[in-house]
């Protein structure tokens, strides 16, 4: 059996917020080349996206493998003392413990891991997202595994018809719920349409009981309690056979929907795919990319990647994306272009409360 982890952080931007030197990457490959020569990796890719270095790795250590979630933290701590060295800006953000204590969940970086027997022929396909929050997956998920007008499949596949099983986590309570679709798929909405606080974590065949997809479910700002970064979301899907194809995948991010993060994570804008070179957000810190990095597995090995995203049939998608960036950035300081109070609990909001407070009179 196989792990394909993706483990990210932003470690330090390249200018600002908007792009990775390449020495964080050099870093992090050294580190994970080293891993794998010792035999803890089968392989590995280091990437990023935007501001965020992404780990791709895959091992037979399993899911929340201490020894794996070290390395990454390791990784991420050589990177950061990299980053404070060029001053690059917001130098180990996501780093919000003071040493690693077993397992980076909760401590600041984006995990997303599955376990499965590899198949005759596995495509795996790594989304990463910039400038955005953990919930931006539960749209381009549900339209993957729940939508036949995006996912053909559903309708005509034998292996597919049978739909799939939704795992979505109320990130406040800490709480998760199981959704079949199609016949749950009213109930679902009810949770997956509110991505602020319900998250889709993991998506699995209901034909065959495996696992399709993973995502990060983190949210930076409840872990530290205040602004440092929006969360910048990892999801990991497979593909063909008792899955959607790859074009179905793919096909979910032809919608660029509007989703909350963008600047200082109190906008809302549009998600835009994008090539792996074009993943540096720059106009107001944005707007919000999503990048595609598809893998072919063979024994454990990444073969790839190739960029998914980098295709002219996604340029009407980007062209809607600029278009509607125009329309909110209109908007200013307004909503819905600004997210609504409650959502800016970590911003400078309860500061300015606290300091108005005495200013408020009586009606």
């Amino acid at each position: 059996m196989i792990t394909f982890s993706v483990i990210k952080a932003d470690i330090g931007g390249f200018v600002g917020h908007s792009a990775m030197h390449p020495d964080l990457v050099s870093c992090a490959q050294d580190c994970l080349d080293k891993a794998r020569k010792e035999g803890l990796l089968v392989d590995f890719h280091v990437t990023y996206c935007g501001d965020d270095l992404e780990l791709i790795m895959t091992h037979e250590q399993g899911v929340d493998n201490s020894r794996i979630h070290k390395l990454a933290w390791d990784t991420f701590e050589c990177g950061t003392q990299v980053a404070r060295g060029l001053k690059l800006y917001g130098a180990g953000q996501d780093l919000l413990a003071e040493g690693f204590t077993g397992n980076v969940k909760g401590m600041g970086p984006g995990v997303a891991e599955m376990a499965f027997e590899e198949r005759p022929s596995e495509p795996v396909i790594v989304f990463m997202a910039d400038k955005t929050s953990a919930g931006s997956w539960n749209l381009p998920l549900y339209k993957m595994f729940a939508d036949p007008f995006n996912t053909s499949g559903l309708v005509f596949a034998e292996q597919v018809h049978d739909g799939f099983r939704f795992e979505v986590q109320d990130i406040v309570s800490h709480k998760k719920i199981f959704f079949d679709a199609p016949e749950d798929i009213y109930d679902m909405l009810i949770f997956m349409g509110t991505p602020s606080r319900y998250t889709t974590k993991h998506v699995f065949s209901r034909s065959h009981n495996e696992i399709a997809a993973v995502s990060s479910t983190e949210r930076l700002s409840l872990v530290a309690g205040k602004y440092v970064g929006k969360d910048d979301p990892v999801c990991v899907v497979r593909a063909q056979n008792q899955f959607p194809a790859v074009g179905e995948v793919l096909e979910a991010f032809t919608f660029p929907q509007l989703v909350e993060g963008w600047m200082r994570g109190s906008h809302r804008g549009p998600l835009m795919p994008v090539s792996l070179k074009d993943a540096r957000p720059t106009r107001f810190d944005g707007p919000p990319r999503v990048t595609a990095a598809g893998f072919q597995l063979a024994n454990g090995k990444l073969i790839g990647p190739v960029d998914m995203f980098d295709d002219p049939s996604f340029d009407v998608a980007r062209q809607e994306a600029n278009q509607l960036a125009d329309l909110m950035r209109r908007h200013g300081p307004f909503e819905p272009h600004r997210l609504p109070l409650e959502e800016m609990e970590y911003t400078t909001m309860p500061r300015l409360s606290k300091k108005l407070a005495n200013r408020w009179e009586d009606l």
